[in-house]
């Protein structure tokens, strides 16, 4: 009996050793495919992320000339506002020019996803905007319902009472601070037209102002937004490009510039800066 009894504890004993083996043996295996998978799923996450960020997706580069941030590997800043006109005016006088833009409408979206693509394009600052889009009111939405009940014979769509995902409006507009300016001023050519806007009929005289670089040589002659540049150096200008090529001409010379402010006409002098 005694024999038969310690066979009997060993045999129970191999039992459960064998039972433990194979639970640890799975639960190892369980680790292993639970860390798998979320490796899988960071994976996909980081791929999904990179596949559609909307910054990218809707970019419009604005310069022709293929402008970037003069530094190889720029400390990109980002800023979020709501105040866009005044903001461009006031990246423009503090020397840099706009590289491009994007716009999309959605629901949520991190400005993060700005700063990595203006990190990808090497963009100096990205300025980003998000206003209020639209989400359907209760009043509408009990509209939306009966029009659907009404149109399928009493029955709803599910979609059409499921909740909606409030919109908003997300811009953002990446920049390059610019190498040191000949004179320093940003034009526009400015146009007439009739008053439905339908047809132009005719261009005014010189190159408008919309912004001077602060510390430029335009800025130490008294040159402000809004002046109407006629002549520089007595060459008349009347084209964004005869503006380029009379400071390029010029460069490192002191040079007279023939403007208008306030329909008064005025004159001043400035020392081209000159560039190697």
């Amino acid at each position: 009996m005694q024999k038969i009894s310690n066979s009997f504890k060993g045999a129970t004993s191999a039992a459960k050793t064998a039972v433990l083996t194979d639970k640890k043996t799975s639960q190892v295996k369980v680790m292993l495919i639970s860390l798998l998978a979320m490796g899988i799923l960071f994976m996909a996450s980081k791929l999904f992320a990179a596949e559609v960020n909307p910054y990218e997706k809707n970019y419009k580069a604005q310069n022709t000339s293929n402008l970037v941030s003069q530094q190889a590997n720029p400390d990109t800043k980002m800023y979020v506002s709501n105040h866009k006109d005044e903001d461009n005016i006031s990246m423009l006088e503090n020397g840099y020019d706009m590289m491009g833009s994007s716009g999309f409408a959605a629901s949520d979206v991190a400005p993060e996803l700005a700063l990595q693509h203006a990190k990808a394009i090497k963009a100096d600052t990205v300025l980003v905007y998000t206003k209020y889009g639209s989400a359907k009111t209760a009043a509408s939405k009990i509209q939306l319902i009966k029009e659907s009940a009404k149109k399928n014979g009493g029955e709803v769509d599910a979609k059409d009472i499921a909740a909606d995902t409030t919109e908003y409006n997300y811009f953002a507009s990446y920049w390059a601070k610019l190498p040191t300016p000949l004179l320093g001023v940003h034009i526009i050519k400015l146009v007439q037209k009739h008053q439905d806007d339908a047809e132009q009929v005719g261009e005014n005289k010189g190159l408008t102002i919309l912004a001077v670089i602060k510390d430029s040589p335009a800025a130490k002659a008294g040159l402000v937004r809004g002046d109407v540049l006629t002549k520089i150096a007595n060459i008349e200008l009347n084209k964004p490009e005869e503006l380029s090529d009379v400071v390029r001409k010029f460069q490192g010379q002191k040079v007279a510039i023939e403007y208008a402010r306030g329909g008064d006409k005025a004159i001043t002098t400035a020392q081209i800066n000159s560039r190697n």
